[in-house]
């Protein structure tokens, strides 16, 4: 049975001069997620910033409250682990995981591949946390003291600490870009097999449990990132 593939059909059925083939179609798809949540983000902060309609919730769900439950929810995750200032580090953390759950999820409807199925795209996201948790820890503690922090509290065993260390920082995108592609690729692997075996009931069947992998792999990848960030800026060292 021949499939379809549903980003090659929208650029095709909208003129746009763009060839998407099996080597472009992760990166259509990738950006195809961004501008889905750029319009639901625009939807949302319509909504939301009439604050006096906010007061009173909506007896019916809506994409301002799916977003405000979503921000509660990981504001409360990363509160835990980071402390009272979570927020001036929620737009990284947010941002990671909603994208990567749509990323995951939008792989479920048949013609969709999920972005987070090639490398590449995980590679992106996990080097972005890299930067960012760097960064905020260096501009926190200073580049100095950031530095002391990776090399212990041993004078003696600093340099051998320093280098474990180091090795560590560049091991963490590395780890998180491969868990992400090992678990979704190997998702969507078994959806596409067995949906051209049995086409009836057995898949839906493990399109439940790609629903919950989803959720629990976008989960997983803000919870390290934001163990990350809790670790770079906290002065008794890592």
């Amino acid at each position: 049975m021949e499939k379809i593939e549903i980003i090659p059909a929208i650029v095709h059925a909208l003129s746009i001069p763009i060839k998407i083939d099996s080597g472009n179609l992760y990166v259509a798809t990738a950006c195809f997620v961004a501008i889905i949540l750029f319009l639901f983000s625009l939807l949302a902060w319509k909504k939301l910033r009439n604050t006096d309609k906010c007061v009173i919730p909506s007896k019916k769900a809506s994409v301002a409250g799916i977003f405000e439950l979503t921000v509660e929810s990981i504001l409360h995750m990363m509160e835990g682990i980071v402390g009272p200032k979570a927020k001036d580090y929620f737009p990284i953390i947010g941002a990671s995981f909603i994208y990567i759950l749509v990323s995951n999820l939008i792989g479920i409807i048949p013609g969709f591949v999920p972005p987070t199925s090639n490398i590449n795209t995980n590679a992106a996201c996990a080097l972005c946390v890299f930067v960012y948790y760097n960064y905020v820890g260096i501009k926190r503690l200073g580049f100095i003291k950031y530095l002391k922090t990776m090399a212990g509290p041993v004078i003696w065993l600093a340099p051998l600490i320093l280098v474990i260390e180091v090795i560590s920082h560049i091991v963490r995108p590395v780890s998180l870009s491969i868990r992400l592609f090992g678990n979704m690729f190997g998702d969507h692997i078994v959806i596409e097999m067995f949906s051209d075996l049995v086409p009836m009931l057995i898949p839906v069947i493990f399109m439940g449990l790609a629903v919950f992998i989803s959720f629990i792999q976008a989960f997983v990848f803000s919870l390290l990132s934001c163990i990350y960030i809790g670790l770079a800026i906290s002065e008794e060292g890592h």
